[in-house]
């Protein structure tokens, strides 16, 4: 467990730069006390002490605003970066190296037994508000886009967004998901333009009959 607590450090340093060391690391980041917490609460949800585990894990979602079920299974070297909001459910597993940010979720469809969380490789990025919900798989070194929602399996080295998250770049490569995502937003952005000047025109007009 210390072991895992250390590598969470050490991910913290790497990658947050507003974490300029240690010290503040530990009393400062929710994201790390959030792990600390669980990292216990596991450990005791895994040894038959499944009700002691609810209660601290309910303690720690009061004090760092970050639900982790104490049935959840977390690698090491997790960064949750700001981290309100995130949600991580029972069956759950994360790989090393992961990265959430605030209001990311790994949740269940509601209609699923068993096995109804993802299950996440290593070295994954989950934007910020993005859901990823059901027994899917993400590969590792895929990333997940801001407030997307991902209902499928994602592949390694795949870059998802979108509602629901379409695949965007895969092996560094875009695919054809992106221009039309790019095309959709050019779309949307016209539209915006032309309700502003509707809107500027029944002003103008509302303020010429005044």
């Amino acid at each position: 467990m210390f072991d895992n607590i250390r590598a969470d450090i050490k991910k913290i340093q790497e990658d947050d730069p507003a974490a300029p060391n240690k010290f503040q690391i530990l009393f400062t980041s929710q994201g790390l006390h959030a792990l600390i917490f669980h990292r216990f609460n596991h450990f005791l949800f895994t040894h038959r002490l499944k009700f002691l585990a609810r209660w601290l894990a309910f303690i720690a979602r009061f004090l760092t605003n970050i639900e982790i079920h104490p049935g959840a299974r977390i690698g090491k070297g997790i960064l949750i970066d700001h981290g309100a909001s995130v949600v991580i459910g029972e069956t759950a597993v994360v790989g090393d190296g992961c990265v959430f940010f605030h209001g990311a979720t790994l949740g269940g469809t509601g209609k699923e037994k068993g096995k109804r969380h993802p299950t996440i490789g290593s070295n994954v990025f989950v934007g910020t508000g993005a859901k990823v919900l059901g027994n899917l798989y993400i590969g590792d070194n895929a990333r997940i886009g801001a407030n997307a929602v991902v209902l499928k399996d994602v592949p390694q080295n795949c870059t998802v967004v979108g509602v629901p998250s379409k695949i965007v770049k895969q092996d560094g490569l875009r695919t054809h998901h992106a221009d039309e995502t790019e095309e959709l937003e050019r779309q949307i952005n016209l539209l915006r333009l032309e309700v502003q000047k509707l809107s500027e025109r029944i002003a103008e007009l509302e303020n010429r009959d005044a």
